[in-house]
C-alpha cells in the first residue's frame, strides 16, 4: 500500500495538465493508494475540489496548516486527533486583538479555523509576532515572505500527518509527502519519504538541501509527484502500470473533428431485414450545417445514440455520404429504449430542462437517475476515446452531455474539448439548486471552448463560478456590436472571454445558432410552396389580420400565457373581434413526456372558452392545431402572417423568430415580429417589438403595437433584422464555432 499526503496549491494542483490528469487517473484506478491533502485551505475552501469530477477524493484532509483534520469523505472530524488541537487553541478573536497594531500584518478574509492568517511585509516586526504567539501558546509559520500562520503550539502539518499516520496504522514507510513551499517543511521534517516539486519555493529547497529524505524534483506539481514515485521502489510499480504508449499525429493538414449530438445525421430503420440509412424527419437545421463542416474532405467522426436493433449490427461505425463527406463515418452507441427515456425524456426533462429556464419548481431530482446519467456520459466519453485521433477537436453538444468532458480529459488529455448549450444558462442562484452541480461546473471546467447562444448566459456561467471555484478573468470583450445591452432584459455590455482556472485558460463565446437560409429561400421558391402561398392570399379577401404562433408544448414556451393575453386583448379591443385571428400551432411533446399533459389540458380548455365566447358563424378568433407541421407548411404560415406572436416566458433562442424574419425578407413583406425580451434572440433583433410574457398589459400592448403599425415603418424592421439574420447564419454559427474551438489554449491578446 502507499498514502500520498500531498500539499494542493503548487503541488497537487500544479504542473502540467497531462501530468495531473495522469497521476489522478494513476490514484482513482489503485484501491491501495490513500489520498490525504495537506493544505493551508481551510476545509471551506477545499470542498470545490472534493467535487471536481476529474480530481480524486481524498480519503483524509489536514486543512488550516494542519489545524484541521476530516475524513474526505464524510467531512467529519477526526475525533482522536481533533480534539488534542482544540485543547490547545486560544481565542481567534483574542488573537486578532493582540495582533491588530503591528504594522505591516493584514488579516487574510479567506475561511479558515483553528489558525489566523495575515499577509506581513519587510515592516512587519517578526519577532515581536513571535514574542505574542508564544505568550498565547501559539506557533508562527510564515512563508513566501508573505503569508503568516498562527497555530496551536506544536500543530503545523507535519505533527497531524505523523498523529494521522500512527492513527491509521500506515508503515511509515509507505508515506510520501509532497510540497512546494516552505509552509510544506513540517512535512518534510516528519522524517517520511518526500519530494519538494519542481519550481518549489527558493527557501524550501534550502531548508531540505541536507535531508536524507527529500527529493528535489525537476517537474513541477503533479509531474514532480510521479518522478519521484517513478525513483522509488517501493511507489514506481504504481506509476509504471499507467503508463501508456504514445499516440501518433495526425499527418492530414486538418485535425480531426468529433461531432458529438445526441442525435445521428441521419436515422436508420430495418427494411426487409437489412438497416438502412433515411434523412432525419425533423427540418433540424443544425444537422446541415455540422454536415457542412465535413464537405471539403476535413477528417471526423458524428457520435450519437441510438435505438439498439435486435437484429442490427451493434456500434456499426459506417460512412453518412461517401460522396459530399469523403472522410466522414459515424459511429452510433447503441442504447436500449429503456435506457434513453429514463436518460433523456425522463431524467433530462424533468431535472435539468426545468431548472435551466428557471421553473425550479417543476424540477425532479432522482439520485438513481443521476447514476445513470453519469453511465450514459461515460459511454460517449469511452467512445470519443477510442475514435478519437490525436490532438482532435471534439464539440460536444448539450446538457444532456454535461459530464463528457469529466470523462474523456482522464481518458484522452491530448484532445480539444468544445461544449456548446443549445438552451439557456440560468443564474446563479437557480443552477444552484441543481443538487449534482458542483460535478457539472467541474466537468465543464475540463473543456478548453465553452459556448452559449448570447452573451447573459456566459455571465450567469460565470456567476456560478464564483460560488464554485477560485478564477481570473483574463479578457472581457464589449459585445454592443452585435447584441442589445441595455434595451433588453437579457442585454448585457460586456462578456467574460477568457478565464483562468487552477492555471488552465478556458475560452468562453456567445454564438446565437442561425438559421439555414439556403434551404429556406430553397423551399420559398419550390413551385408547390409559391403557389399555395399565392392562391391563399388570393381567397383571403376579407382583410383579417393573421397573427401566427408556432412553438413546442411546453410550459417554458408559455402558451396558456399567449392564449390567456389573447382573449385579454379581444376584451381591450373589440374594434378587433371579427378582423383578427390567431394561428396557434403546438407542436407535441414526443412521445412518453407525460410532463407537459398538464400544459396541454389548461391549453386546450383556455382555448375553447375563448372560442366559445367570441367565435362568430363566419369567425373563430384563434385556429388551434396540436400537431407538427411540415416545414414547408410552416414556411407558408410564416409567409401568410401579419404578426408573428413569439412569446416564450424563456428560451435558449428562438429559431421561430427568426426564420419568420427570413421568410418575410425573402418575399419582401412586412410582417412585424412581437419577441419576448426572454428569448435569446430578442438581443439579437433590436428591431422586433418587445414584449414582457410575464406582464399580460404589455402582451396585448405590443400586439396591438404590430397590429397597427404603418406598412413603412414595418418594413423598414424586418429589413434590418433581415440584414443580421442573413449575416449571422447557421453555417457562419457552425465556422465560428470550430475556429474559436482552434484558438483555444493560445496566448490571448492583451
Amino acid at each position: 500500500m502507499m498514502l500520498l499526503a500531498t500539499d494542493l496549491d503548487g503541488t497537487f494542483l500544479g504542473g502540467k495538465m497531462e501530468d495531473r490528469l495522469r497521476l489522478y487517473q494513476l490514484i482513482k484506478e489503485n484501491k491501495h493508494i490513500q489520498l490525504v491533502f495537506v493544505t493551508g485551505r481551510g476545509i471551506e475552501s477545499v470542498i470545490p475540489l472534493l467535487n471536481d469530477p476529474t480530481i480524486p477524493r481524498p480519503d483524509y484532509v489536514i486543512a488550516d496548516v494542519g489545524g484541521t483534520v476530516s475524513d474526505g469523505h464524510s467531512l467529519a472530524a477526526i475525533d482522536a486527533i481533533q480534539h488534542e488541537i482544540e485543547d490547545n487553541w486560544p481565542s481567534v478573536y483574542e488573537l486578532q486583538e493582540a495582533y491588530a497594531n503591528i504594522p505591516g500584518l493584514v488579516y487574510q478574509r479567506v475561511p479558515q479555523q483553528r489558525r489566523c492568517s495575515y499577509f506581513y511585509d519587510a515592516s512587519t516586526d517578526l519577532a515581536q509576532v513571535r514574542q505574542i504567539a508564544a505568550e498565547k501558546g501559539c506557533d508562527v509559520i510564515t512563508s513566501l515572505d508573505k503569508y503568516l500562520d498562527i497555530l496551536p503550539k506544536g500543530v503545523n502539518k507535519g505533527s497531524t500527518l505523523k498523529k494521522l499516520v500512527a492513527h491509521l496504522d500506515v508503515p511509515t514507510d509507505r508515506v510520501l509527502v509532497a510540497g512546494d513551499t516552505l509552509n510544506d517543511l513540517s512535512l518534510f521534517e516528519t522524517g517520511f519519504e518526500g519530494v519538494a516539486v519542481g519550481e518549489a519555493e527558493g527557501a524550501l529547497l534550502e531548508a531540505t538541501a541536507a535531508l536524507p529524505n527529500v527529493y528535489h524534483a525537476k517537474q513541477a506539481g503533479a509531474g514532480g509527484i510521479l518522478e519521484s514515485m517513478e525513483r522509488h521502489e517501493r511507489f514506481s510499480d504504481y506509476v509504471q502500470s499507467t503508463i501508456a504508449p504514445p499516440l501518433a499525429l495526425n499527418a492530414s493538414d486538418e485535425r480531426q473533428l468529433i461531432m458529438v449530438y445526441h442525435r445521428l445525421p441521419y436515422e436508420r430503420k430495418m427494411v426487409d431485414g437489412k438497416l438502412q440509412q433515411v434523412p432525419p424527419q425533423s427540418p433540424n437545421g443544425i444537422i446541415p450545417s455540422l454536415l457542412g463542416l465535413f464537405e471539403q474532405g476535413r477528417p471526423g467522426v458524428w457520435i450519437g445514440e441510438e435505438v439498439a436493433m435486435e437484429d442490427g449490427p451493434a456500434e456499426e461505425r459506417q460512412q453518412v455520404d461517401p460522396a459530399r463527406y469523403p472522410n466522414l463515418d459515424v459511429s452510433a452507441i447503441s442504447l436500449s429504449q429503456k435506457d434513453i427515456d429514463q436518460f433523456y425524456r425522463v431524467f433530462s426533462k424533468e431535472a435539468f430542462w426545468p431548472t435551466i429556464f428557471s421553473f425550479v419548481d417543476k424540477a425532479k431530482f432522482n439520485h438513481k437517475d443521476w447514476k445513470h446519467y453519469l453511465k450514459i456520459n461515460q459511454l460517449f466519453a469511452e467512445r470519443i476515446a477510442r475514435e478519437a485521433d490525436p490532438e482532435a477537436l471534439v464539440w460536444i453538444h448539450e446538457y444532456n452531455l454535461w459530464m463528457v468532458p469529466s470523462f474523456l480529459r482522464m481518458l484522452r488529455p491530448d484532445l480539444k474539448i468544445g461544449f456548446f448549450h443549445h438552451t439557456a444558462f440560468p443564474a446563479a442562484d437557480i443552477f444552484n439548486t441543481i443538487p449534482w452541480r458542483r460535478e457539472i461546473i467541474g466537468s465543464l471546467l475540463m473543456c478548453d471552448f465553452i459556448s452559449f447562444h448570447i452573451p447573459r448566459y456566459v455571465e450567469n456561467f460565470i456567476d456560478v463560478l464564483r460560488s464554485h471555484t477560485p478564477f481570473k478573468k483574463l479578457k472581457t470583450v464589449n459585445v454592443s456590436n452585435q447584441f442589445l445591452t441595455y434595451s433588453m432584459a437579457l442585454g448585457v455590455e460586456h462578456m467574460t472571454k477568457v478565464i483562468s482556472v487552477e492555471g488552465r485558460q478556458i475560452r468562453l463565446g456567445a454564438q446565437p445558432v442561425g438559421v439555414n437560409f439556403e434551404l429556406i429561400d430553397r423551399l420559398l421558391k419550390k413551385d408547390s410552396v409559391a403557389k399555395r402561398i399565392e392562391n391563399f392570399k388570393a381567397a383571403a379577401g376579407d382583410g383579417k389580420k393573421r397573427i401566427v404562433s408556432i412553438e413546442r408544448m411546453d410550459y417554458v414556451k408559455g402558451p396558456l400565457e399567449k392564449v390567456l393575453a389573447f382573449g385579454e386583448f379581444l376584451k381591450e379591443h373589440p374594434e378587433f373581434q371579427g378582423k383578427v385571428e390567431l394561428i396557434n400551432v403546438c407542436t407535441p411533446p414526443s412521445k412518453g413526456m407525460r410532463i407537459y399533459d398538464k400544459i396541454r389540458d389548461q391549453v386546450n380548455q383556455a382555448v375553447g372558452e375563448i372560442n366559445g365566447k367570441y367565435a362568430t358563424l363566419d369567425w373563430t378568433p384563434i385556429q388551434y392545431f396540436f400537431q407538427a407541421l411540415p416545414f414547408e407548411e410552416v414556411l407558408v404560415q410564416y409567409a401568410l402572417a401579419d404578426v408573428a406572436w413569439i412569446t416564450p416566458l424563456r428560451d435558449g433562442l428562438n429559431l421561430v423568430s427568426k426564420e419568420f424574419v427570413a421568410t418575410q425578407g425573402i418575399l419582401n413583406q412586412a410582417g412585424v415580429l412581437v419577441l419576448s425580451e426572454f428569448a435569446g434572440a430578442s438581443v439579437e433583433l433590436p428591431y422586433c417589438v418587445p414584449t414582457n410574457p410575464y406582464d399580460r398589459r404589455s402582451m396585448t400592448e405590443s400586439l396591438y403595437q404590430a397590429l397597427v403599425m404603418e406598412e413603412e415603418e414595418a418594413s423598414i424592421r424586418i429589413k434590418r433584422s433581415f440584414q443580421q439574420i442573413k449575416h449571422y447564419d447557421i453555417h457562419y454559427w457552425g465556422q465560428d464555432f470550430v475556429e474559436e474551438l482552434e484558438h483555444s489554449n493560445q496566448t490571448i491578446e492583451q
